[in-house]
């Protein structure tokens, strides 16, 4: 019983941090904003990651295709990896370091923003995805841990966790990924209340 209550304080101290940490709030409301800009000027949402981080990239997709809170129109976001065929060809035929890096070479366009999960911030796969990305001009948001990684340097907006351990970095990621999808919905469909 211990152990658990141990388990949970641990979460709700990582979440105070990002609580009492102002830049790193000012950071998820200017990424929101950017993301709100971005598909009122007809842009897509694209998120990637790995592992936990894909299935927190696939719902955060979700929450802004299908709905969060209103009942509204679907925006134009979608998860990279949830294509098999896609990964494990490319996966196969070449690496799997440039399954998503590939993607935003060809299907990608500026005015896009790309999302990458990443506890690290040193996910090959999304590094190479970033900085295919920023030759293309296209804004990038990170979701990493304390240090941000190699997508540090790569991110317009780095949403990076006071935190090293992978399992309270990713409660806080789908914590604000909520945060972002609510503000987003509110803000983008402010005219039709």
């Amino acid at each position: 019983m211990e152990n658990i209550k141990s388990i949970i304080e641990s979460s709700i101290a990582v979440k105070q941090q990002v609580l009492n940490d102002e830049a790193l709030l000012q950071t998820v409301a200017d990424a929101t904003a950017k993301i709100v800009s971005a598909l009122k000027n007809g842009g897509r949402l694209y998120f990637c990651g790995n592992g936990g981080s894909a299935a927190d990239a696939q719902h955060l997709a979700a929450e802004f295709s299908g709905r969060f809170y209103k009942d509204r129109h679907a925006l134009p976001a979608e998860a990279l990896h949830v294509n098999t065929s896609y990964l494990t060809a490319v996966g196969n035929d070449y690496s799997f370091d440039v399954i998503y890096s590939r993607l935003v070479e060809g299907t990608m366009q500026k005015g896009d923003v790309l999302v990458g999960l990443s506890t690290s911030g040193n996910s090959a796969n999304i590094v190479k995805a970033f900085e295919a990305a920023r030759a293309k001009g296209i804004t990038t948001i990170a979701f990493t841990g304390l240090t941000g990684g190699l997508l540090k340097s790569l991110s317009d907006y780095l949403i990076n966790v006071p935190s090293a351990d992978t399992p309270r970095i990713q409660e806080s990621h789908i914590l604000l990924g909520h945060i972002i999808c609510q503000l987003a919905e509110e803000q983008y469909f402010a005219q039709a209340d």
